[in-house]
């Protein structure tokens, strides 16, 4: 029977654990449930509505600087309440082609625990919803 601590996302077969391919350490769970953090729309997970950032709703609005400071404002909130132990250093929007609604996100973070610094480069397109 393979071990790991959690199940990778998305779900696929893999040779070494089986039905399911697993983390094997800490640095990979904690990386894969920051990007679930903040992709995650509010309500969206049935018992815990306040969890998630949200970020795909910031493509539907009129994209401006007080958008950009609210989305990094929750993230900030979100990661505080959920996931204490991970440290925000920067927050970079790329919305040079916010108009095709396309949003690019870094997120420079640091898990103090595990003393790992990282970043989280999403691209949010809007057609993905």
């Amino acid at each position: 029977m393979a071990t790991g601590i959690s199940v990778k996302l998305p779900l696929r077969v893999t040779a070494p654990d089986g039905p399911y391919g697993l983390h094997k350490n800490l640095v990979g769970t904690v990386k894969q449930n920051f990007k679930n953090l903040v992709l995650t729309m509010p309500g969206e997970r049935v018992m815990d509505a306040n969890f998630g950032v949200g970020i795909y709703a910031v493509l539907f609005e009129n994209y401006s600087n007080d958008v950009k400071e609210r989305l990094r404002a929750k993230i900030i909130e979100q990661v505080q309440a959920y996931m204490p132990f991970v440290k925000i250093r920067s927050i970079n929007f790329d919305d040079s082609k916010i108009d095709s609604n396309l949003l690019n996100v870094a997120i420079n973070y640091y898990i103090s625990p595990l003393n790992f610094s990282d970043v989280l480069n999403l691209s949010v397109e809007g057609d993905l919803i």
